[in-house]
C-alpha cells in the first residue's frame, strides 16, 4: 500500500523538512524546491494535498501489497519535470544524482550504503497516475498557499486578466498525402510484427518492398507539389495517380489479409484492432488525396484530419505574423494581480468568446472581482451583459465599429489604464511556454490534459517560490544590518 510519505525515520536518512534552499541562486530549481518544502512542512496544506492524491491514486485499492512510490514522491516528480521544463531522461538523472532533489523526495542518505535508485519507467508510470481533474484541485490548494505567501488575507478583491494561447501537439505539418504515408507505414509496422511472431503469416513476403515503393511515391508527390513552373499541375496528377494506385493495391491486400491473421492472445487482438484502425485511415486518406489532387475538389474543413496519432489536434489560425498556423489546442488562462493562474480552460473546438460564461461561473463562485480584462477575441454582447454587473470595471474591447457610448467608454482613462495593464498576461503566457507549455511531447489526449495541468501547477509553484526566497533574502538582510 502506498504511503503519504515515509514517516518512520531511518538511520542516516536526511529529513525532507531540512532540505536546503539557496536564496542566492537565480536558477529555477530553488524556487520550486522552496514551495514544495513549504507545502510539506505546513500541516494545513500537506493535509489537503495528500487528501486529494489519496482520493485519486488510492481509491478502491487494497491496503496490502508493495508500497510503490509515496504520494509525496509522485507529486514532487510531476512538479519538478515541468517546473524545470525537462524531459523524463533528465528527470531520471536528477532523481538519481541530485542530492537536493533526493532529500526532497526522502531517499537521500548520509552515506551511499542505502542508495535508492528510481528508474525512468517507474517515474513515467507513477506521474501518469495523475489526471486533469486532480491537478485542478491541487492548483486550488497551491493558490491558497500563494495568497498566504503574498500576504493576501480575507476575501479581498481581485484584478484579473484572461487571455488564450495555443499549446501545440507533437505532430508534423499535415498534408493529406503524408498522412496517407503515415497510415501506410503503421499498417506495415503491425504486419511486420505479425511476421516476426508467426512465421506462417502468408502473402507478406514483400512487405519491405511495399514500404519502399510507397515511401518513394509519397516523396515524388511531395516534390511535384513543391515544384514551380510549367507543367506543375500535370506532374502532380501523374505522381498522385501512381501513389494512389499503389496505395489502393495495399488497401485491397490488407482487407483480404486481416480476417486470416492468427489470434492466440490478447496482444494479437489489440494488434488487429490497431491494424483495422490504421487501415480505415488509409482508406480515408486515399479518398482525400483523390478528391483534392485528381478531382480538384475543395475539401471541407470538417473532413480533414491533422494527425492520425494525436487526433484531437486542431488547425488554428490566429493571424500572427510569426506563426500563421498552429497545430494543437487553445488554452485560456486567468491570472490575478500577483501573476498566479487561478483558472484555466482548454477549448474543445470552440472560440474564445464561447467560453466566457464557463470561466465566469467558476471565478464568481470563489472570488470577488474588482477589475477583469480581456482582449477583443472574448467580446460578445452576451458576455458583456453577463459580466458588467458583477465586476466593478470590465475591460472587454468590442470587435468592429463602436457606437457613441462604446467609444466614450473605451476612451475613458480607467479603461485605457487597465487595457494597458492587460498586456502583463502576455508575459505570464511567455513564461508558461518557457516552462514547457509551448509544445506537448506526451502522447494521447489524456496525457495532453495532464501535461497542461502539471504545467499550470508548476508555474504557480515557481511564482510562489520566488516570493518565498525574496522574503527570506529580505529577512537575512535585516538580520545582517541589525548585527552590524
Amino acid at each position: 500500500m502506498r504511503k503519504r510519505f515515509e514517516e518512520q525515520h531511518k538511520v542516516g536518512l536526511k529529513l525532507i523538512s531540512e532540505t536546503k534552499v539557496s536564496v542566492k541562486s537565480r536558477d529555477d530549481f530553488p524556487a520550486v524546491v522552496a514551495t514544495l518544502k513549504e507545502i510539506f512542512t505546513n500541516r494545513n496544506y500537506n493535509e489537503q494535498i495528500f487528501s486529494i492524491l489519496e482520493e485519486k491514486i488510492m481509491k478502491g485499492k487494497k491496503k496490502t501489497g508493495r508500497t510503490g512510490l509515496t504520494l509525496w514522491q509522485i507529486f514532487v516528480l510531476a512538479q519538478i519535470r515541468l517546473g524545470l521544463n525537462i524531459d523524463y531522461d533528465r528527470l531520471e538523472m536528477m532523481v538519481n544524482n541530485n542530492s537536493t532533489l533526493r532529500q526532497l523526495l526522502g531517499i537521500e542518505y548520509i552515506s551511499d550504503i542505502n542508495y535508492i535508485e528510481i528508474s525512468r519507467q517507474r517515474i513515467v508510470d507513477n506521474v501518469s497516475l495523475l489526471d486533469d481533474n486532480t491537478l485542478k484541485k491541487l492548483n486550488e490548494v497551491i493558490i491558497e498557499l500563494g495568497y498566504n505567501v503574498f500576504k493576501k488575507k480575507g476575501k479581498a478583491v481581485f484584478c484579473l486578466k484572461t487571455d488564450s494561447f495555443v499549446i501545440e501537439s507533437n505532430v508534423h505539418f499535415p498534408t493529406d498525402y503524408n498522412l496517407l504515408w503515415d497510415s501506410v507505414r503503421k499498417t506495415l509496422d503491425i504486419i511486420d510484427k505479425y511476421k516476426s511472431k508467426y512465421s506462417e503469416t502468408k502473402d507478406w513476403r514483400k512487405s519491405k518492398n511495399w514500404r519502399k515503393s510507397l515511401r518513394n511515391l509519397s516523396r515524388a508527390l511531395g516534390k511535384a507539389s513543391a515544384s514551380r513552373g510549367k507543367g506543375r499541375n500535370k506532374k502532380i496528377k501523374i505522381a498522385a495517380n501512381e501513389y494512389l494506385t499503389k496505395a489502393n493495391a495495399l488497401l485491397s491486400k490488407l482487407e483480404k489479409s486481416i480476417p486470416a491473421l492468427i489470434i492466440s492472445d490478447t496482444k494479437d487482438l489489440t494488434a488487429i484492432k490497431s491494424l483495422k484502425y490504421f487501415t480505415a485511415l488509409l482508406d480515408k486518406h486515399i479518398d482525400l488525396v483523390e478528391r483534392r489532387l485528381l478531382k480538384d475538389e475543395i475539401i471541407p474543413h470538417e473532413d480533414k484530419m491533422f494527425s492520425i496519432f494525436e487526433t484531437y489536434t486542431e488547425w488554428i489560425s490566429k493571424g500572427k505574423i510569426n506563426k500563421k498556423v498552429e497545430l494543437g489546442k487553445r488554452l485560456s488562462i486567468t491570472t490575478d494581480q500577483y501573476g498566479l493562474i487561478i483558472d484555466y480552460h482548454l477549448h474543445e473546438n470552440i472560440t474564445d468568446s464561447e467560453i466566457v460564461s464557463d470561466i465566469a461561473k467558476r471565478i464568481f463562485d470563489k472570488y470577488e472581482v474588482d477589475t477583469w480584462s480581456f482582449d477583443k477575441g472574448y467580446w460578445h454582447k452576451d458576455n458583456k451583459e453577463l459580466l458588467k454587473d458583477k465586476v466593478r470595471k470590465l475591460i472587454m474591447p468590442k470587435k468592429g465599429k463602436l457606437n457613441k457610448n462604446e467609444k466614450e467608454e473605451e476612451q475613458g482613462d480607467e479603461f485605457k489604464k487597465y487595457r494597458r495593464k492587460h498586456s502583463a498576461v502576455e508575459s505570464n503566457i511567455n513564461e508558461l511556454e518557457h516552462r514547457g507549455l509551448d509544445r506537448c511531447p506526451d502522447r494521447g489526449y489524456t496525457s495532453f490534459k495532464r501535461y497542461i495541468g502539471i504545467g499550470i501547477t508548476a508555474y504557480n509553484l515557481h511564482k510562489i517560490g520566488r516570493q518565498i526566497i525574496k522574503d527570506k533574502r529580505v529577512a537575512e538582510d535585516k538580520l545582517f544590518k541589525l548585527r552590524a
